[in-house]
């Protein structure tokens, strides 16, 4: 995994759009637009995937999966709006089984 925004700054063409959270993406993969897969990681370590986000972007005609590694419950929520609010992506948040069923026990801890 490669982290290139780091949590607190912003994008290298975007000086208003901050990060919050590290993001990056996950080496030697692909994703529907050919780039690497997309990854926001969180302070939860060793909580693993807690969820993905699929978003849309109507200006690039882009589908995309971003990988929630390691988010608390507010960190999802972060990086949810931050994708919806921020880069105008939306953001339908698809989490783990064991979440999904309520079981917030490991993330976060």
């Amino acid at each position: 995994m490669t982290i290139d925004r780091w949590r607190g700054h912003a994008h290298p063409r975007f000086p208003d759009v901050v990060y919050p959270l590290d993001y990056g993406h996950l080496d030697n993969s692909r994703s529907s637009d050919g780039a690497e897969v997309d990854v926001f990681v969180g302070t939860a370590r060793g909580a693993g995937v807690i969820s993905v986000l699929l978003t849309a972007d109507p200006r690039k005609r882009d589908v995309e999966l971003k990988i929630l590694l390691d988010c608390t419950p507010a960190e999802v929520e972060q990086a949810r709006r931050f994708c919806s609010e921020v880069l105008g992506t939306g953001g339908h948040l698809v989490e783990r089984d064991d979440l999904a069923r309520g079981d917030r026990s490991r993330p976060g801890k």
